[in-house]
């Protein structure tokens, strides 16, 4: 499958609006949520592991 026209490689986010309209602050830093969400997976085989590989078949990634 062809990647669309234009297609932006990365997206940069920032909080900033959030936190100067809405007083919002996030509680875990992105680095640290990652590594939490990372160890809740290897934590946690059995929430994971016996997806469908039908799920997997249609994937852009594989070919």
């Amino acid at each position: 499958m062809d990647d669309r026209p234009g297609h932006d490689f990365r997206y940069s986010m920032n909080s900033n609006k959030l936190q100067n309209e809405l007083g919002w602050k996030s509680k875990t830093s992105f680095e640290s949520g990652i590594e939490n969400t990372v160890n809740w997976y290897l934590k946690n085989p059995n929430w994971w592991e016996n997806l469908s590989e039908s799920i997997f078949d249609h994937t852009p990634w594989k070919k």
